[in-house]
């Protein structure tokens, strides 16, 4: 079953004001691990959390270093790129 990201917040909020997760857990209709589960996604990435359909969830750390990575890949290609032109350019000089 799919649990919206609303849903699983109010749980998480809730779980950290009741002293009983499994009787939460019974009352929300879910197992006791879906919410501990959700608790550490939570703790782990904060507003980050519960993205769902596939998507992963990424600290600002990671999502910055994702980042860094493309640019770093898009400027070897260029580098590439330019280093096969200056060799057809000095071949067509000679």
């Amino acid at each position: 079953m799919h649990y919206d990201r609303k849903f699983k917040e109010n749980a998480v909020k809730l779980s950290y004001q009741r002293d009983n997760i499994n009787d939460l857990a019974r009352e929300l209709g879910i197992r006791s691990e879906l919410v501990y589960r959700w608790r550490r996604e939570f703790k782990e990435y904060g507003t980050g959390s519960f993205s769902g359909h596939g998507v992963p969830n990424l600290t600002p750390e990671m999502k910055e270093l994702s980042n860094l990575k493309k640019q770093i890949q898009r400027i070897e290609t260029e580098n590439e790129i330019l280093k096969k032109a200056l060799g057809i350019i000095s071949k067509s000089d000679r």
